[in-house]
């Protein structure tokens, strides 16, 4: 199958890719940059150039595969305060990648989270709380009604891995060592469910040759992990102690994450394991913690 994947040279897409291949798919990835464009042909991937706000370039080289899997998001603007703006450039990315494979039967495998989904555990049934990533998710999931076969992966907050330069963990990280401690909300009892990236790989891949048109999915191993816990391991890492704030000083203390770490986000993925025959392998998030990769010095 040719398979065009946006993100094709970020955290997550920089395992897509192998696992695709390895499955005797070919991949044609958008890269945005000379930097991307010269990874991705390395790992022998076919260059599309363009960015997110290329919609005639994406709707030309949706047409042109025989499956899409969109992995790309602005998270750089989204982290620098404009999430948005991001969240409309990623709804306008799923529109113009739908008319392309418009009537095809084709595979299209959208992105979004759990952070939105309530429940104890939330499930693939469970309804997401308004907001643009879940207007994002309906008009993914919109798609089977021209004709695609439309699937959508909730992917953890964390997924996480050596792979993982810049999502929540590095995040947490580096707030850490500016504030020199690792801070968590209230008793940090609050859950966060996690996924390896070579797990997640995997996922993508089944989606893309079974998931049924309308499927939620859920990229999960870990259901819930306390966030104190994420936070002592992230402690043990940098010779920090962890310790507790008030919700009020969480902004102030962990900056865009302030909100975020004080969601209670236990999720399932037991219909996604079943649906598909996928079982995550990899190290859980406090065990690749453990492993100590994120807290190495950063390259010049």
């Amino acid at each position: 199958m040719r398979v065009f994947l946006t993100g094709a040279s970020g955290h997550i897409g920089s395992a897509v890719v192998p696992e695709l291949l390895a499955n005797g798919h070919q991949v044609i990835g958008l890269a945005r940059s000379d930097a991307s464009a010269a990874a991705l042909k390395s790992a022998g991937v076919e260059v599309q150039r363009g960015t997110l706000d290329d919609v005639d370039v994406l709707r030309a080289a949706a047409a042109a595969a025989d499956g899409v899997i969109h992995l790309a998001f602005k998270h750089d603007i989204a982290f620098s305060g404009d999430y948005a703006g991001a969240a409309a450039a990623d709804l306008r990315a799923i529109e113009a990648l739908g008319a392309g494979l418009e009537g095809s039967n084709k595979p299209f495998i959208g992105t979004t989270g759990t952070l939105a989904v309530r429940g104890n555990p939330a499930t693939e049934e469970t309804a997401a709380d308004p907001g643009p990533r879940t207007t994002a998710e309906n008009a993914a999931l919109g798609l089977a009604k021209i004709g695609v076969r439309a699937s959508v992966v909730r992917l953890a907050p964390t997924v996480h891995s050596s792979l993982d330069h810049e999502g929540f963990v590095p995040s947490l990280v580096d707030m850490a060592r500016k504030n020199g401690f690792v801070a968590y909300v209230g008793e940090g009892q609050n859950r966060w469910p996690a996924l390896h990236t070579l797990d997640a790989a995997v996922l993508y891949r089944r989606a893309l040759e079974s998931a049924p048109a309308g499927a939620r999915l859920h990229g999960i191993a870990d259901e819930g992990v306390a966030f104190r816990a994420i936070a002592e391991a992230i402690g043990r890492g940098l010779g920090l102690a962890a310790k507790s704030i008030p919700a009020e000083e969480a902004g102030k203390v962990l900056g865009f994450l302030g909100a975020l770490v004080q969601i209670d986000n236990p999720t399932s993925s037991k219909r996604t394991q079943e649906l598909l025959r996928w079982q995550p392998t990899h190290p859980g998030l406090l065990a690749d913690l453990a492993e100590g990769h994120y807290f190495a010095p950063k390259k010049a």
